[in-house]
């Protein structure tokens, strides 16, 4: 895998909840939400790779969760589980921004086959457990960064921001969506972490010799790029 996949699930079945994050957690890492708030809650972050999200919320229903973020530009791949399977239910899922769509009751292997399919897709579920940009390479499995051959010293999280960033080349990530992601939304931890972590990760490339650019966009996030693309 390029990163370990983060998945939300949106299905206020607690039971299925759980049977799902179990059938689905062997590819990726789980975050459930119960309700529709929570779950556009979730999903605003701009934090996940893949989406399952059921129609029938509390509170708020899938459909327009599904528009709202789609409205905040959040363009997270969304599967749809539901037990609407008509045709018009279904051309309005993937009219609102849906990306594929199993219909309840489902069988396992079919739904894990859709989001193996999704993932792979968005780039985030490949055959290779490295991630290359430059002379930089970095095995997932093996939890290794290299610079032209030669390891990285990574403690920590930072090894997981630098796949982070790695595994999106060219895209502004925002400073609330890497903690998000690397430290979670319940932390106590300060939002400063992440300059203290960049700070350190930029002080390790520069003593290796990389001349991978992790730059920061002011007001906006940052982003890193391979010498040939700055």
């Amino acid at each position: 895998m390029r990163t370990t996949a983060k998945v939300l699930v949106v299905e206020d079945e607690k039971a299925l909840s759980a049977d799902i994050v179990e059938l689905i957690e062997p590819i990726c890492e789980t975050t459930t939400a119960f309700d529709g708030e929570q779950g556009e809650f979730l999903a605003s972050q701009g934090v996940f790779d893949a989406i399952i999200l059921d129609l029938m919320l509390p509170g708020e229903s899938g459909l327009d969760l599904l528009l709202h973020i789609r409205n905040q530009g959040v363009k997270t791949p969304v599967l749809i589980l539901t037990a609407k399977d008509t045709i018009a239910d279904k051309l309005r899922g993937f009219n609102d921004g849906a990306d594929d769509y199993v219909t309840k009751p489902f069988h396992r292997e079919e739904l894990l086959a859709r989001m193996k399919a999704l993932l792979k897709r968005t780039g985030h579920l490949n055959s290779s457990d490295t991630i290359a940009l430059g002379q930089l390479e970095i095995n997932t499995s093996k939890h290794l960064a290299t610079f032209n051959g030669a390891p990285l010293t990574l403690k920590g999280r930072e090894f997981d921001l630098l796949a982070y960033l790695v595994g999106n080349p060219g895209t502004i990530i925002t400073k609330e969506q890497i903690f998000n992601r690397l430290w979670g939304f319940d932390s106590e931890t300060s939002l400063s972490v992440v300059e203290v972590y960049m700070s350190n990760l930029r002080k390790e490339l520069k003593h290796a010799g990389s001349d991978l650019s992790l730059r920061t966009i002011r007001n906006a996030g940052y982003i890193v790029e391979a010498p040939d693309e700055q």
